[in-house]
């Protein structure tokens, strides 16, 4: 058994705590891929600056601007479950093996999603920090949803099982 297995993070933001379940056995790679980030402080610092509420908050970017990575890509391990809210997910261009550090967690049902993005977690406490992270204000222009006062991660910190 692989120590990622029954792995758990908290997500720690200026907004409260969301605390993750991996679905390992869906999307070993991009569970493994988020862990080592997280446990190099990649994510540490960074902020949600995509967020659309009643679809999803997205974080996971060094720069802040959606165009950053970790310098490389994962393959898309595209599975069975269902985008629904809660559930932890990999962003990534219009190519399906693009993703690389960003992430979005759903604030809403979001079907279109499905089989379509590689969903590998999903969360097991942290509702008040989702509604308040995705209530935040955001800029016009564009798809509106560049955060005005984005909210940061202050840490996401791993739990082995």
């Amino acid at each position: 058994m692989s120590d990622y297995e029954n792995a758990t993070a908290t997500i720690h933001t200026e907004a409260g705590d969301i605390s993750i379940e991996f679905l390992h056995d869906k999307a070993p790679g991009h569970v493994k891929n988020f862990i080592d980030l997280a446990e190099k402080g990649f994510y540490d610092g960074t902020m949600f600056h995509r967020v659309i509420p009643n679809f999803m908050i997205q974080g996971g970017c060094p720069d802040g601007t959606g165009m950053g990575g970790p310098g490389y890509n994962i393959d898309a391990e595209f599975n069975d479950t269902p985008h629904v809210r809660g559930v932890l997910s990999m962003a990534r261009s219009s190519d399906p093996n693009s993703a690389g550090s960003q992430f979005f967690v759903c604030h809403g049902k979001a079907a279109f999603l499905d089989n379509q993005y590689t969903a590998f977690g999903r969360m097991l406490t942290g509702d008040d920090a989702l509604d308040t992270i995705a209530a935040g204000v955001c800029k016009s222009g564009g798809e509106g949803s560049s955060p005005v006062e984005p909210v940061k991660i202050t840490k996401i910190t791993v739990a082995r099982g």
